[in-house]
């Protein structure tokens, strides 16, 4: 346990084991702080919310473990990979997908889950890469211009989804847009009450909603207090699900930025701690290849259990931050609660009653985040945005994955590849593609070489 000569209670390190009462109520903090947002994406992709929760618990306890404890991470579901999801869903299980009373779509579950086990492939990779060659040197290939740029793409390319379910009722869509985004700001620095917006104006928009006649409270009177969440094994022998890998496992891009930057945010925090705790520094921030390898083993277990693509989860991290308690043993405990939570039929049901026009609010608002956390990226990258190349780079990447994705008919680029993309592809892979290869021209043939003087950055 963590304290001073005088007894008083500073924090936890990561390596510390509260005692049971403080691990349970700290625990169920961080349940509490990932449930919206987890819960939130199965809802718009049409993913089982038992299994998410079910997945999010077992794969932050697996990545733990991975880590070798080392690093206080909770996972939930991504934001990020949303966007292509919906594309991947729009095209193979437009069926099920497109009707709005369906609330679990698992054919395309099945197909976007080969994708998911694509991308845990591809992080570990990258984390051994890391490991090997050091961060700097892929950072020459996946510059923040690129990476950046991809976020934007990410989170505005889903305009038009936000957009069409605010649809379903535009009152009750911006009272939940006002709500929440008023509780984001004025909530600030409130303790466990600000990390929640998301939840806040959820439920006041469920509220809302109610006397309108937009929630359905049958469906909680039909389920069970207890179910087996629907678990469902990836679709390894339809055809259409490999050219699901390549486009989520490319949205990797965006979120290994993403998680470095939460591990480097947590080592400051943890070796603050360690220093009035009179320890010696831990520098989580040196296990950046270690950090992905376990976001992929994350992966790993919801892309086998049909879980939502996950990420670590930056709201935790505040909290922890907040509380000082960054012991792998809460997360650990945090992560077997969400594990039983997946198992309560009455809390899917719940969940499951959102009116369209809530979700769709709070989709206006955390679809913008995305878009702006990639303009956060770049700019506290300073990138020289004087120079032609990132220039180049950034804005072929935005007309092609935004404009592609809202003009292009499925959002597909009409240059078919056989066995992959039969029908085109996606507008956001095409973008970073593009983008990947713009950029490796200009390592391979720079301007120096014929003489051009690389401008000063105003930034």
């Amino acid at each position: 346990m963590a304290v001073d000569s005088k007894s008083k209670l500073l924090g936890f390190m990561p390596e510390d084991v509260p005692d049971w009462g403080a691990m349970l109520s700290l625990g169920f903090q961080q349940v509490l702080t990932m449930f919206p947002a987890t819960v939130l994406v199965a809802v718009l992709t049409k993913f089982d919310v038992g299994v998410t929760l079910l997945a999010s618990g077992l794969g932050t306890i697996i990545a733990l473990l991975v880590a070798g404890r080392k690093i206080p991470m909770y996972y939930g579901s991504s934001f990020s990979y949303i966007a292509v999801v919906i594309t991947t869903m729009s095209l193979y299980a437009n069926k099920c997908f497109a009707d709005p009373k369906t609330v679990y779509c698992a054919d395309g579950v099945r197909i976007v889950q080969v994708g998911i086990l694509g991308t845990a492939v591809f992080e570990i990779l990258i984390g051994l890469l890391i490991m090997r060659i050091g961060k700097d040197a892929l950072d020459k290939v996946l510059p923040p211009v690129i990476t950046g740029s991809v976020a934007m793409v990410i989170g505005i390319a889903l305009a038009g989804a936000a957009l069409g379910m605010a649809g379903a009722n535009w009152g009750i869509a911006f009272i939940t847009l006002i709500v929440t985004v008023a509780f984001s700001v004025y909530l600030q620095n409130r303790g466990l009450l600000g990390m929640l917006p998301i939840l806040l104006g959820a439920v006041v928009g469920y509220i809302v909603a109610i006397p309108f006649g937009l929630v359905d409270f049958s469906l909680i009177d039909k389920a069970d207090w207890f179910r087996i969440p629907a678990i469902t094994l990836p679709a390894f022998e339809d055809p259409r699900a490999w050219g699901a890998v390549l486009s989520i496992a490319l949205i990797a891009i965006a979120t290994v930025p993403e998680s470095t930057a939460h591990l480097y945010q947590m080592s400051l925090y943890i070796d603050q701690l360690a220093k009035e705790l009179g320890r010696k520094p831990i520098e989580i921030k040196k296990l950046i290849g270690l950090n992905l390898v376990a976001d992929g083993a994350d992966d790993i277990v919801v892309g086998f259990l049909g879980g939502c693509a996950g990420t670590n989860y930056g709201e935790n991290n505040s909290l922890m931050a907040i509380t000082r308690n960054y012991s792998t043993a809460v997360l650990m405990a945090a992560g077997v609660m969400a594990v039983f939570l997946g198992f309560i039929g009455k809390l899917a049901a719940l969940v499951n009653t959102i009116p369209v026009a809530v979700t769709g609010g709070l989709a206006i608002y955390l679809f913008g985040v995305i878009g702006m956390q990639g303009v956060a990226l770049i700019q506290s990258e300073r990138v020289n945005l004087f120079d032609p190349r990132q220039l180049a780079i950034g804005a072929t990447i935005l007309v092609c994955g935004i404009g592609g994705n809202l003009g292009l008919k499925d959002g597909l680029f009409p240059f078919p590849i056989v066995g992959i993309f039969p029908q085109g592809i996606p507008a956001i892979v095409f973008a970073a593609l593009v983008g990947i290869l713009m950029n490796l021209l200009f390592l391979v043939l720079p301007p120096s070489m014929f003489g051009v003087k690389e401008r000063e950055n105003l930034n």
